[in-house]
């Protein structure tokens, strides 16, 4: 390659078995990766006498390639490699396109070197940029259709931007057309808006004095920079909304390699990972939203032309006419501590959060694979769920094992343990398909059930503590519960009978709209409320079960010794049988709290799945448990969002096995402190 001039640009095909150079004397020459032979060379139609001054491409993932000429034109070509298979044998036959035809734009009237270009394509529109040493030259081409004949007709026009006075750079155009980054003087970045056709700001982007910007490139998808320094320092930089709700260039994220100048930078096609290359040789690996140095390691003498596979997967350096190949293993970088626990600054967000969101529709999307929002769900589903369960199961557990009657706990026990048998998915699809919006439509009546339910209880023991004898002692000792039953249904009846007035005379007839304008509550159908109340369900059972054993197996002997010395039924509760139990109702609870924990199919089917970091109880939420249920399917075996689903797994494994050994360290405890009694 000592004669094909000196190299603008290196790009690899899919398959790495081609590589494609282009050169300042407008040669794009196609050659093999294995052994740098040369396979085609192209020369591109420049007008006689004019010379490539500059090069640009559209953003990483595609094709299309400019040049800017000595004689202030410009031409847009496309690398493209037709795959065959003739005798069986696979062959790449490497092509130069010109999908804009042969014809060349005229950026600068007076005919003086483009020194900067770049462009961006869409289906309809081409935006191409250049520059003639402070002056920027803006082009529009957009492609309208006649509806009647079926013939295209492109229309070219001008866009006259605000002049600057420092030397120009590099100049990006954003791929959604919105933005011209234009990268001028020491370390400055000005920012214009194509569709306003005015200045968006100035933007500082080193406070070093004695630093400057030397390398500069947009990673896949277009939105974010990496500017690399005369110092070694990398940084990222993207458009985010000020609290003003104004569009700015906000400095995200830094990494350094060395302190020797960068002078190359490659950005990967399909991840937010970026390549750069020093003065001295040394070769950086990066991912910009995991915030990763990878790798930093010395492949050439001096500075040279970088070049990054579409699969992320090669390198090739050409330095002093010598191509340097190199294989990249590098399989999941987007998997850091940071990602994975912290709040991080993806681009098109004004500011740094928890986010899980592993797949989308569009190619630049970035996997957001942030277990804390899971994690956080599990923990909301669980204390929801206990709120509710463990004061009622426990207390139904103390007064069936001490104050009930024999024949009515042989029947209460086990129809109560027997709901435990109920499969979890045939709760779930009860309460998300009808408990939710039952819920949504009677509000006032469910907290008015919630909160008169205890007081009912309350209120209707007292009146029978104040019944004459003559009618207490015609019920039999031990079955008085019996007589709460249709104090509860009355309760329950009035409360739901009620609602609708309450909802009309304190709410302006609609509760949920109260919630979300008045309190600014974000109201979802199916949220916390709902699976507090059908995971509290599915939970009673199993702490009630143990809790109950717990109470009754305290020894007769002590609740008749206490109350043989004078205590009362609920001295000899409090002081004795609830000391003495206290291991069993603690470990009760746990192990519903870990039922909680691990639950599926009701938080899967009864929370709306929506991954967010919010205790409010009218919202939903994602669990690990339901998250690994629904994605572990879809995903690709051996990829990171799968690696990151067991982590979810292992995560929820260690923490029920965390709770469980601190729960037995603390039952051990009180086992021994009470054993005395």
């Amino acid at each position: 390659m000592q004669d094909a001039g000196k190299p603008l640009m290196i790009a690899l095909e899919e398959q790495n078995q081609v590589g494609m150079r282009v050169s300042d004397r407008g040669q794009a020459l196609f050659f093999s990766t294995r052994d740098g032979s040369e396979l085609k060379r192209v020369d591109l139609p420049l007008p006689p006498g004019v010379t490539v001054a500059s090069i640009g491409e559209d953003q990483p993932g595609s094709s299309l390639v400019i040049l800017g000429l000595s004689n202030g034109q410009s031409m847009i070509f496309r690398h493209t490699y037709k795959v065959t298979y003739p005798d069986g044998h696979k062959t790449i036959t490497p092509n130069i396109e010109f999908p804009y035809g042969p014809t060349l734009l005229t950026l600068d009237d007076q005919g003086r070197a483009l020194e900067h270009v770049n462009l961006s394509a869409t289906d309809d529109t081409l935006i191409v940029a250049g520059s003639t040493g402070p002056q920027l030259h803006v082009l529009s081409l957009t492609k309208s259709e006649n509806m009647l004949t079926g013939d295209t007709e492109t229309t070219q026009a001008a866009i006259e931007l605000p002049q600057m006075t420092e030397q120009v750079k590099a100049i990006f155009v954003d791929p959604r057309q919105q933005w011209l980054y234009v990268i001028n003087g020491r370390a400055q970045a000005d920012v214009f808006s194509l569709r306003d056709k005015s200045l968006n700001g100035r933007y500082k982007l080193l406070e070093d004095a004695n630093a400057e910007i030397t390398a500069s490139t947009q990673l896949v998808g277009g939105i974010s920079l990496i500017v690399g320094t005369s110092k070694g320092g990398l940084a990222q930089w993207f458009m985010a909304r000020d609290p003003d709700g104004e569009p700015r260039l906000k400095h995200i994220r830094d990494f350094q390699m060395g302190s020797a100048p960068i002078v190359d930078i490659t950005a990967e096609q399909r991840r937010k990972g970026f390549i750069a290359v020093n003065a001295v040789g040394q070769l950086g690996v990066f991912h910009s939203t995991a915030h990763r140095t990878l790798l930093v390691q010395q492949v050439a003498q001096g500075p040279g032309v970088l070049a990054l596979s579409p699969r992320a997967n090669r390198i090739m350096v050409e330095e002093g006419g010598r191509l340097v190949p190199m294989v990249l293993l590098n399989p999941h970088p987007e998997v850091s501590w940071s990602a994975l626990w912290e709040k991080v600054w993806y681009e098109n967000y004004d500011e740094p959060k928890y986010v899980w969101q592993s797949t989308a529709a569009t190619s630049d999307f970035e996997p957001k694979l942030s277990l804390s929002p899971l994690t956080f769900g599990t923990l909301k589903a669980a204390f929801y769920a206990m709120f509710l369960a463990a004061p009622l199961a426990v207390a139904a557990a103390i007064y069936t094992a001490y104050f009930m009657a024999p024949g009515l706990r042989r029947k209460v026990k086990p129809v109560i343990e027997l709901m435990e048998a109920m499969p979890t998915v045939i709760l779930g699809f009860f309460a998300g398909l009808f408990l939710a919006p039952y819920l949504e439509g009677h509000l006032p009546g469910i907290f008015s059930l919630l909160m008169l339910t205890p007081i009912g209880i309350l209120v209707a023991g007292f009146a029978w503590s104040r019944m004459p004898e003559s009618i207490r002692l015609r019920v039999p000792d031990g079955w008085e519960s019996a007589i709460l039953v249709p104090v509860i249904l009355l309760v329950g009846w009035g409360s739901l009978a009620m609602s609708p007035h309450l909802e009309a005379w304190f709410f302006g007839g609609d509760m949920r709209l109260w919630i979300s304008n008045d309190l600014g509550i974000t109201y979802d159908q199916r949220n916390a409320l709902v699976v507090g109340l059908a995971m509290g369900f599915a939970v009673i059972p199993n702490i009630y079960s143990i809790a109950e054993d717990a109470v009754f197996s305290v020894p007769r002997s002590l609740t008749l010794g206490s109350l043989a010395l004078g205590a009362t039924p609920w001295q000899t509760l409090t002081r004795v049988v609830l000391l003495t139990a206290s291991p069993g109702i603690f470990s009760a609870l746990m192990i519903g709290m870990g039922r909680a924990v691990g639950e599926t199919m009701i938080v899967l089917m009864a929370t709306g799945n929506t991954p967010v970091m919010e205790m409010n109880l009218f919202e939903g939420m994602r669990t690990l448990a339901a998250n690994v249920a629904v994605e572990m399917p879809e995903s690709e075996v051996g990829s990171s969002h799968y690696r990151v689903l067991f982590l979810a797994a292992l995560v929820l494994l260690m923490f029920t096995f965390v709770m469980n050994t601190l729960a037995e360290l603390i039952r051990q405890r009180l086992r021994k402190k009470y054993s005395s009694l």
